[in-house]
């Protein structure tokens, strides 16, 4: 072989190494868990929580927001406000869907499914989805499940409404949805007619303050309520919200963020 020719075949081999390397670096990218969210729960990917208000400049909020959720709602902390009133919903049967997000699952509503209303504004119902384990915790301790139910008003405000799980019996709400929840793609499916208030809101005492989204972009300025009590929830129904997510989000609770001079306070009928 010429001098020229086996330098030729060398720089090809170079180029189509290269090539091999990069492609097989966007396979494994595509592979990811989370492809649609480039954030993780995991450390060690370099796309943890700790991480996250660097991965975009839209989600700086992440990293140096003051009023960040979740939080550890601490009884010894909180301020009693018999004025926060019973919360008021009106929720009404609407069609949903259901589908993966790769890091939840979410129920959607598609109709008009009723609002809360919070000092006087209305907040219509958008969807819920669930956190394995809890985001917030009540006096230090996590519990089993988290339950979100998002709410948006006419400015674009969210206000979220958390329900605790705790392992025992299962949970009437997830018993009707097990069937989807075990089928469950990334393509939206229907859900027929479902009724917001079969989640269950027997719960009167809640706590309230002011933090954000608990994923990326972490946007402040959200509205929160969290019922004191916690639930129950069985292990199955638990382990079957698991399967449905995609690898690395198996535990999709963000880490618990500085109150930051924040008060909290806590509604009791009592």
């Amino acid at each position: 072989m010429k001098k020229t020719e086996a330098i030729f075949v060398l720089l090809a081999s170079l180029v189509f190494l290269f090539n091999s390397s990069f492609h097989d670096h966007l396979d494994l990218e595509a592979q990811a868990p989370g492809e649609k969210t480039p954030y993780s729960y995991i450390e060690a990917t370099g796309r943890g929580p700790s991480k996250w208000g660097q991965l975009n400049p839209n989600w700086t909020a992440c990293g140096n927001g003051r009023k960040q959720s979740p939080i550890d709602l601490r009884l010894q902390d909180v301020e009693f406000l018999p004025t926060l009133g019973d919360l008021q919903i009106q929720y009404e049967p609407a069609a949903a869907t259901i589908k993966s997000q790769g890091h939840d699952i979410e129920v959607s509503w598609k109709g008009n499914a009723g609002n809360i209303i919070i000092h006087g504004d209305h907040y219509n119902l958008i969807q819920c989805h669930w956190h394995i384990p809890t985001e917030h915790a009540i006096n230090g301790r996590r519990y089993n499940l988290e339950l979100h139910i998002v709410h948006q008003n006419s400015h674009g405000a969210f206000a979220v409404i958390g329900i605790l799980y705790k392992y025992g019996l299962p949970d009437p709400f997830l018993s009707r949805l097990m069937p989807f929840i075990k089928t469950v793609t990334k393509e939206e499916k229907d859900l027929g007619i479902i009724s917001p208030r079969d989640i269950g809101f027997w719960s009167r005492s809640y706590f309230r303050y002011n933090g954000s989204l608990t994923t990326p972009p972490c946007t402040e300025g959200v509205l929160w309520t969290v019922f004191q009590e916690v639930r129950e929830v069985s292990v199955k129904q638990v382990g079957a919200l698991r399967n449905a997510v995609d690898n690395g989000f198996k535990m999709n609770a963000r880490p618990i963020q500085a109150l930051n001079g924040r008060t909290v306070y806590l509604y009791n009928s009592k």
